[in-house]
């Protein structure tokens, strides 16, 4: 079993992105198919599962849970319950695509959901480019609100199981992306599924990542905001209000659990 903290009201793994990649190499590698998926959460996941019940049932279920944040490895270290580093999904799948490129013997099966219209075709020719061994035998960009349709949705399940799909790689933003593969899991008979919200526009180079050195001093989130501040300005002006009184919860529960402790 991995080593992993309680914070947050989540299991969060404690492992860095060498052992997340071998971890999720060594799931493409076994036999068996119970799809096994991937979540990484954020500052604005954290807000989220404190208030949705629905939402921390699919981190309840999840097989591996990887930090996407430098403020929750500073929030584990004040807590003293360090995470190593952050393993953001943006990170994560290049990492995995090149350990496939350089280890393995044989191709893997890769589907692309999520992202607009035509944006996982051009990642698929970005990737199919980069990285030998991995195959992207489908892409596909569900409609507005196809969530709520089950019958797309299991069409999308036939989509995926139809073409030999070993990994799933969904790029449908939180928490539908969370929600979706929970729900529908049982359906595909896929190894693991990775929720890795704008990954797929990165590849197909349709967002920009900040420059290395915004990612070193955890401003990426500054980054991305002011790259796209209709649509996140309003989220990370809450998230700002509601994370630190989580953290201050957090803080008093720790305390207490160590005061408790000494007794």
């Amino acid at each position: 079993m991995n080593d992993s903290i309680f914070l947050f009201g989540i299991r969060i793994d404690r492992i860095n992105r060498k052992f997340a990649v071998e971890k999720i190499s060594e799931w493409l590698h076994a036999e068996e198919k119970p799809c096994k998926y991937v979540v990484t959460p954020n500052v604005d996941h954290i807000v989220r599962l404190d208030t949705s019940t629905e939402f921390k049932n699919t981190y309840e279920h999840a097989s591996l849970v990887l930090t996407d944040g430098r403020p929750l490895i500073l929030a584990s270290r004040l807590l003293g319950s360090p995470l190593p580093e952050t393993v953001p999904g943006s990170d994560l799948v290049p990492l995995l695509f090149t350990h496939i490129a350089e280890t393995w013997n044989r191709p893997v099966g890769v589907f692309l959901l999520g992202a607009g219209p035509g944006i996982a075709e051009r990642a698929e020719d970005r990737i199919q480019k980069t990285w030998s061994n991995v195959k992207i035998v489908g892409t596909y960009s569900p409609p507005f609100g196809f969530e709520q349709n089950a019958k797309e949705c299991t069409e999308i399940c036939d989509r995926i199981s139809h073409v030999n799909t070993e990994l799933l790689v969904i790029g449908l933003g939180s928490p539908k992306q969370e929600l979706w593969i929970e729900k529908y899991a049982p359906l595909l008979p896929v190894k693991v599924a990775l929720c890795v919200g704008a990954t797929i526009d990165f590849l197909a180079g349709e967002k920009k990542r900040a420059p290395k050195w915004i990612q070193s001093i955890g401003l990426e989130w500054l980054h991305r905001m002011l790259s796209e501040p209709r649509r996140l300005a309003g989220r990370y002006a809450k998230d700002a209000i509601i994370f630190p009184r989580l953290f201050f919860r957090e803080w008093k529960l720790s305390r207490k659990s160590s005061n408790i402790a000494r007794l």
